[in-house]
């Protein structure tokens, strides 16, 4: 453990305790984590690929893992890789120390599957479906898919604009007390 934290040096450890929820200790365990995921010839990348965040025992059975690594990662291709500073930052805002506001933030974000800002029937639709599975067995009728949106849009949809922005999905998290304990990943 000890190469590890030497490998971050203690001004950056320091710094990167100030900018996240997370403890010393939580950011030298997710060092390890990160720098485990790197293959040795992959050691000199700044950046491990999707793929391989995904075989996290923590995210392999999310349902929005791949929405999640999107969310997170500052990849200017776009591939849903992730640097180690976008790895803490994951784990940040999925913490337990993270507020309400942070977690409602980026849940809204990786729910937002377009990326436009607001939750439309399309994402409506793609979040049930990670949720409920897309086998034959769990899949909704249409009719039922249909009747689930208009219900979650009567319920959240607080301007009647046919979408639910930040502001009235924050308002409904708010309403939902576990929510903040659910919405978590742990090293």
């Amino acid at each position: 453990m000890g190469t590890t934290a030497s490998q971050l040096g203690k001004d950056l450890l320091s710094e990167y305790q100030e900018l996240t929820f997370l403890t010393k200790q939580e950011i030298l365990l997710a060092h390890k984590r990160f720098s485990e995921l790197l293959s040795k010839e992959d050691r000199n990348l700044t950046s491990v690929p999707m793929e391989k965040v995904l075989s996290l025992p923590e995210l392999k059975s999310n349902p929005f893992r791949k929405r999640i690594c999107h969310v997170f990662s500052t990849s200017d291709m776009k591939d849903g890789s992730l640097t180690f500073e976008d790895f803490l930052d994951l784990l940040s805002a999925f913490s337990d120390s993270a507020t309400l506001e942070i977690k409602s933030h980026y849940a809204f974000r990786i729910f937002d599957f377009d990326d436009d800002g607001t939750l439309d029937g399309g994402d409506l639709e793609k979040l049930v479906n990670c949720l409920t599975g897309e086998t034959e067995d769990t899949r909704l009728t249409p009719e039922e898919m249909r009747q689930l949106i208009s219900n979650i849009l009567e319920e959240s949809d607080i301007d009647k604009d046919g979408t639910v922005n930040l502001s009235e999905f924050q308002h409904v998290i708010s309403r939902s007390p576990d929510f903040v304990s659910s919405f978590k990943i742990v090293l």
